[in-house]
């Protein structure tokens, strides 16, 4: 009966502090998820902050930029037009327009130039796949150009010249290089007034070869009203990108540092009973944390920008569920003595490479669908380096470990 009574008490031990457990691992996340839902609202205050501060710099500097006679070095129509709509919207560009009663908007863009190419473009969404955009630029022979360009994805083969869908007038559209800055002037025609769109600004350093962009050096996303006569530019693209970059980094810390180490101290310190077990156990619910807010981020982001990333998205729900049937795997782990427990440890092992594998395959493609530069790729392609090598040598140092165990003598009775 007291042996009885001793296996009770520390079965209910056990299931109590497994409760404990459970309940702090919930809080945590819930914890976590309100934490992540305030961080954006104050990322989202932040912008509106920073865009009311800007607007003021807007209004003292137009006067200084929206004085300049046009007529001077641009071509009619361009230079005779009165416009009362001039904006300085990002950096040093400043955006003048007019629009017509049958819905002609003219457009002139001018921006610091020293090399490279300038863009303008319109999307549905604000984002730049779907999008068209008119470029800008001045060849190393000296000649002014223009084209139109489609936007059909993020790499330099996909952003298409000659084609798109601003329906330009017959009046041609001109580049006029005056001083320091580039002036970008063209004409479009709509079925009825233009208001809210979401305009496209980007520019690169490099001049393009044979009409085909390099990648941009800089980008940005402008809400603008054009069926107002006052500036009514809005940025948001700030704060997406700032999401965005926290996305990022919570998937690189979480998929590519915190559970790849988990798993090796799993593998490779088993010896250190039951240092090991502490250790995986930790570092893997702190690594699934760190993937979760990767995740709400990410969700919080695209509710926001609507982005198709369907691909990975999906890949990247799926690799969440992994994770989180592995952190369950320890609240199910099966004593040693136990008939199945060899079967768990092949399970948990297996899921967790596969969970592995889809974490990095998810950080690339987001490399992809997100336009990373090429810091990020390197940056991330150093760390898996680090990575392999280090699971290379650590079991190359098993094996020889495991070779050079001495041998069980072999005791007089078994001899004889």
């Amino acid at each position: 009966m007291n042996l009885s009574a001793s296996y009770f008490a520390l079965k209910m031990t056990n299931m109590r502090s497994q409760s404990f457990l459970i309940m702090s691992y919930l809080l945590l996340i819930l914890c976590l998820i309100m934490f992540e839902q305030k961080s954006v609202c104050l990322v989202n205050a932040a912008t509106e902050a920073g865009v009311k501060q800007a607007n003021v710099g807007i209004q003292d500097a137009r006067s200084q930029f929206c004085s300049i006679d046009l007529a001077n070095f641009l071509p009619p129509p361009y230079g005779n037009l009165s416009y009362s709509n001039c904006h300085p919207v990002w950096e040093t560009y400043v955006l003048r327009y007019y629009q017509s009663k049958d819905h002609t908007v003219t457009i002139v863009l001018s921006a610091l130039y020293t090399t490279g190419w300038v863009g303008i473009g319109f999307s549905k969404d604000g984002l730049m796949v779907g999008g068209s955009a008119m470029v800008g630029w001045i060849s190393k022979s000296g000649h002014a150009k223009i084209k139109q360009y489609y936007l059909k994805g993020r790499k330099p083969h996909e952003v298409l010249p000659g084609q798109g869908d601003l329906n330009l007038t017959s009046i041609p559209p001109v580049v006029v290089l005056d001083g320091a800055n580039l002036y970008m002037g063209f004409q479009l025609q709509f079925n009825g007034p233009l208001e809210q769109q979401p305009t496209l600004l980007a520019y690169g350093s490099r001049i393009p070869l044979n009409h085909k962009l390099t990648v941009h050096d800089d980008k940005t996303t402008i809400h603008i009203d054009y069926s107002t006569g006052v500036a009514a530019a809005t940025s948001e693209a700030g704060g997406f990108d700032k999401m965005k970059r926290s996305h990022g980094i919570l998937g690189i810390i979480g998929w590519g540092l915190i559970l790849p180490c988990g798993a090796m101290i799993a593998r490779f310190l088993k010896q250190k009973e039951p240092l090991w077990f502490y250790l995986h156990t930790i570092i893997q619910i702190v690594g699934f944390l760190i993937v979760l807010a990767g995740v709400v981020v990410g969700q919080t982001l695209n509710n926001q920008i609507h982005a198709d990333v369907a691909a990975h998205r999906g890949i990247g729900y799926f690799a969440l569920t992994l994770t989180i049937i592995q952190v369950l795997a320890f609240f199910i782990r099966p004593d040693k003595e136990s008939k199945i427990r060899r079967l768990w440890a092949a399970y948990h092992r297996w899921f967790g490479v596969i969970t592995l594998f889809f974490g990095a395959l998810n950080i690339v493609l987001g490399f992809q669908v997100g336009g990373a530069g090429s810091e990020w790729k390197i940056g991330y392609g150093f760390l898996l380096g680090i990575i392999l090598v280090t699971a290379i040598v650590l079991q190359v140092l098993s094996k020889f470990k495991s070779s050079e165990k001495p041998a069980q003598p072999i005791s007089a009775y078994q001899m004889s």
